[in-house]
């Protein structure tokens, strides 16, 4: 008589495979585990009554529609739609966090808190904590939650590729356009200040025709700058400048960074001059769309 045998801990059976996934992709166990435990996040979202009060950005949208291993992140961004009160974000992702996925991740909910962030023009939102555990391997989880931004061209909808085979959970997400529009917004008013080399990252990643449609470049450029109430320079930024491509400061920011990236672009001064003939037709475009009478001389 054959005996059946016990079903191995689901716990253990993912962290397992979650380690020999980290081997084969060349990348650290605890990465792995943070990019399965966010993964896990997105998927309780996708299932839970609040999926179309968010949508994804950031470095977990870019790995999405990246062929190869991103840049690494611990942190998942969104934008948000409602109330932005923190006890009330608090209560959502509470609910989200408890929504049942055979996936063996738990979320600490009585460790869940929420705090106002950037309270500015340019950003205002919500930053959730919170930890998550796999068969006794720990990591934090950091949401940043935005609102009251307009997203142009209009939000997408994918099926979200996740780690070890589950079910792609179908989300809410920016378009490349507006990924875009953004980052080169914060590269603008931020200037030489500008200490995010991420920024500059993802859009030389993203600039290639392939990736994103120049009309609609040009419309989400000119509502970002809008929205933000910035005016569209007639100049060449100074993030697009030889000047700050050769700034040793920049230049150490940058080489930090990119030790950190599976897909190494060159040098600051390559990406940047890239940036510059790739954006800037773009950005001439945009301010005449917004300002066709040419009065915006910011």
């Amino acid at each position: 008589m054959q005996t059946r045998r016990p079903l191995r801990n689901r716990g253990a059976s993912v962290r397992a495979r979650l380690q020999a996934w980290a081997v084969d992709n060349s990348q650290t166990f605890d990465r792995a585990l943070t990019r399965y435990v966010l993964e896990g996040l997105l998927d309780r979202l996708s299932r839970s009554v609040y999926r179309d009060r968010f949508v994804l950005k950031g470095a977990m949208l870019l790995l999405a529609w990246s062929d190869k291993p991103y840049r690494p992140t611990r942190d998942l961004d969104l934008l948000g739609f409602g109330d932005p009160a923190p006890d009330e974000i608090c209560r959502i992702f509470c609910e989200i966090c408890a929504v049942l996925v055979d996936d063996a991740v738990a979320f600490d909910l009585s460790g869940l808190t929420a705090e106002t962030v950037g309270s500015t023009r340019e950003y205002a939102g919500v930053r959730l904590r919170t930890t998550a555990t796999v068969d006794r391997a720990t990591t934090r989880v950091i949401v940043d939650i935005g609102f009251g931004d307009a997203v142009a061209p209009e939000i997408q909808e994918m099926d979200f590729p996740v780690l070890l085979g589950r079910g792609a959970p179908r989300l809410r997400t920016y378009p490349p356009e507006a990924v875009i529009a953004e980052k080169l917004h914060a590269m603008v008013v931020l200037g030489r200040a500008n200490s995010r080399m991420k920024d500059f990252y993802d859009i030389w990643h993203l600039a290639t025709p392939s990736r994103y449609d120049a009309s609609r470049l040009v419309t989400a450029i000119a509502a970002t700058f809008s929205r933000r109430r910035t005016a569209i320079p007639i100049g060449l930024p100074d993030a697009l400048s030889s000047g700050f491509a050769s700034d040793p400061l920049k230049l150490g920011q940058w080489d930090d960074f990119t030790r950190g990236v599976a897909d190494r672009p060159g040098s600051l001064a390559e990406v940047v001059a890239f940036l510059r003939n790739v954006i800037m037709p773009h950005l001439k475009a945009a301010r005449d769309l917004a300002d066709p009478a040419g009065g915006n001389g910011g």
